[in-house]
């Protein structure tokens, strides 16, 4: 239960082993590859520098190559998903496959060409889509002339001028030509279609007015058709169309049966997008490295736990390496890895959250793990809802079997959930007063009642109070942390003048409430007073003084009184259980009264799930990480088969 030391690795070894080294590196999971320096200080630099010339760094193409293969095969999943479905459940876990399963070419390059045929026809069928939408256009357009018996690349003579036009619905028929006659005798406008907002007309003249014909109409709102592109009537262009729209149609029809008929090469694509996500990984990591023509040079970190192992791997290989621990100031580059035991291990999600501790610095999951997890059961306090959150969270680890975030969010789940039904159990909640409540509606002179210590609504001072003892145990154990961390770096005044001084100002306190001496509290007071007299220079030394007095008693003030939000959030959800209990029994029907306390207990559970949560992270990261958390690492990310179908069996 701590953070892992880490020993940063140099590694040289032959160019021609370099793809081995890094499957080795790979299917051992051990080693954050770093990008590897091309300066060096100290009584290395000249050597370095002489080599520097002569060391390069590997070009991107076989990464690109990897990110394509990764989106192709991405791409034809989603096809897949979409003209294929799987059945499937939630609660499935991911498929094992062997780790030489994975790597088999015969099997990926299969893929490859089930890959390459999916995506084909899906392009093939965004193509008809495409084209289908431009053929619609075309018969809209066409749609208003299928009635005019004349090919539509007619155009005008020497003598005769022909012109295919719309004039605006509010037009009539008869006020055109009307306009036309004023012109000339040798005009005439046809109607070939119409709708509420146009006309499709035709307009036949002899050129010797036609000028004068075109302008009467355009004052009426004339406006030429543009289908001079077409040949043919409109009729016979529609026709062709139709067919063309058919052919498509049968087209897609085969596509979407092959589509669906190639499911079952769903799991082969998937593993090689698990494939390709491993190799792109490898790759990121091979252009980290600086090669010469003859050797490569390697930088990363590895758990001081695992280099024996990695020692006795790279044997077989004929390589140089030297393995070193970080000096102080390298503590910031160096990455964070968590060991925590099963208890401890769920709470990674909150301490990931907010921030990694800073590599050196305290493992918080352990110090954390009581005090959250009491908190929680604290304020769901409820038998019902803690028996929920056990059986969801328990059900999903026994099913699924999770990793990552979603492992340690069930893991929480199931924690929490015991605490909440702990709770519950000494509050007498289950689904607030759900039980008695049904017990009166079966029997009218039932007394029944779940045995209880303290109720939220009865004993409210009670738990308030103890919700701020509480926290100010917390706050006790977080000042205790820093103690030990200021002894242990050799702060010992700093720990004094500090934490102890707080601590007799606290214990004088208490004895002078209780009566028994005020020796212990004068002690503290002076304390207090020395601490910035002795450390501080000049006029600081007043300043400190009341520096210290207001920033302590209100910062400890204020914090402890963050913890009443405990007996909050358990009168909160106790009384809206209640409330919905309570509704669902006015109308005297047992079914009517399931069905309400059902909706509402939901509600409720949904509402606190998430209340719970987020205020408890609040008061570990603020209150009490306040303290002595030193955050800012940076996650251990080793080279590894991370994929995301497959969980692969090394």
């Amino acid at each position: 239960m701590a953070i892992v030391k880490m020993k940063h690795l140099r590694l040289v070894a032959m160019a021609e082993d370099r793809e081995a080294v890094l499957r080795l590196l790979q299917h051992m999971g051990c080693v954050e590859v770093d990008e590897a320096a091309l300066q060096k200080d100290g009584p290395e630099a000249e050597a370095w520098e002489q080599l520097k010339g002569q060391m390069t760094r590997l070009d991107t193409q076989g990464l690109s190559a990897a990110r394509e293969e990764q989106s192709q095969a991405e791409r034809a999943l989603g096809v897949l998903k979409r003209s294929a479905p799987a059945k499937g459940s939630f609660l499935s876990p991911k498929p094992e496959v062997a780790e030489g399963e994975l790597f088999d070419e015969a099997a990926a390059q299969q893929a490859r060409g089930c890959v390459a045929e999916i995506n084909r026809l899906d392009a093939r069928l965004s193509a008809i889509h495409a084209e289908e939408g431009k053929l619609a256009a075309q018969r809209a357009v066409l749609a208003p002339w299928l009635g005019l018996d004349l090919p539509l690349e007619t155009s005008s003579t020497s003598q005769v001028t022909i012109q295919l036009g719309t004039l605006p619905g509010s037009v009539s028929l008869e006020e055109a030509q009307s306009a036309l006659q004023q012109v000339g005798e040798l005009a005439q406008l046809t109607q070939v279609s119409a709708d509420p907002e146009w006309r499709y007309c035709l307009f036949v003249c002899h050129d010797s007015q036609a000028q004068q014909g075109l302008d009467a109409l355009k004052d009426l709102g004339w406006s030429r058709a543009n289908l001079r592109e077409w040949t043919g009537t409109a009729a016979e262009n529609d026709k062709r169309i139709t067919d063309e729209l058919a052919d498509m149609a049968r087209e897609r029809e085969e596509i979407g049966k092959k589509l669906a008929g190639m499911g079952s090469s769903r799991p082969n694509v998937q593993r090689l997008c698990d494939l390709a996500q491993v190799n792109a990984s490898r790759e990121e990591s091979q252009g980290k490295l600086l090669n010469t023509g003859k050797t490569f040079l390697l930088e990363g970190w590895v758990p001081a736990e695992s280099w024996p192992q990695l020692k006795q791997a790279l044997s077989a290989y004929p390589c140089a390496y030297e393995v070193e621990d970080p000096a102080q100031e390298d503590y910031p580059q160096v990455p964070v890895k968590l060991k925590n035991s099963p208890l401890t291990r769920p709470l990674n999600m909150v301490t990931e959250m907010y921030s990694l501790p800073a590599y050196g610095s305290l493992d918080p999951n352990p110090l954390m793990a009581p005090f959250f997890i009491l908190f929680y059961g604290i304020m769901m306090a409820d038998m019902g809802y803690g028996l929920l959150m056990f059986l969801i969270g328990s059900l999903v680890l026994w099913k699924k079997k999770p990793t990552g975030t979603m492992g340690h969010l069930c893991g929480l789940l199931v924690l929490c959930g015991i605490s909440t039904f702990i709770m519950g159990a000494v509050t007498g909640g289950f689904f607030g007063d759900f039980l008695p409540q049904l017990m009166k509606l079966i029997n009218p002179d039932s007394t029944f009642a779940l045995p209880a210590l303290f109720t939220p609504l009865e004993d409210t001072m009670m738990i308030l109070v103890g919700a701020m003892c509480l926290g100010f145990v917390q706050i006790l154990t977080g000042m205790a942390i820093s103690f030990y961390k200021k002894l242990r770096d050799g702060q010992v005044m700093d720990a004094i003048w500090e934490e102890v001084t707080w601590w007799v100002v606290f214990a004088g306190a208490a004895l002078a409430i209780l009566g028994v001496t005020n020796l212990v509290l004068i002690l503290g007071g002076v304390m207090v007073v020395a601490g910035p007299v002795i450390t501080g220079t000049g006029f600081g030394k007043i300043t400190g003084i009341f520096g210290s007095l207001y920033n302590h008693i209100t910062g400890y003030f204020g914090d402890i009184l963050s913890y009443s939000r405990l007996m909050a959030l358990m009168l909160a959800g106790s009384v809206i259980a209640q409330v919905f209990n309570t509704l669902g029994a006015i109308p005297g029907n047992i079914v009517i009264f399931i069905l309400i306390s059902f909706v509402g207990n939901a509600l409720n559970f949904a509402l606190n799930l998430l209340g719970c949560y987020v205020h408890d992270l609040r008061l570990q990261c603020l209150e009490y990480f306040g303290k002595f958390y030193q955050d800012g690492g940076k996650p251990f990310r080793p080279l590894d088969l991370n994929t995301k179908y497959y969980n692969i069996v090394k």
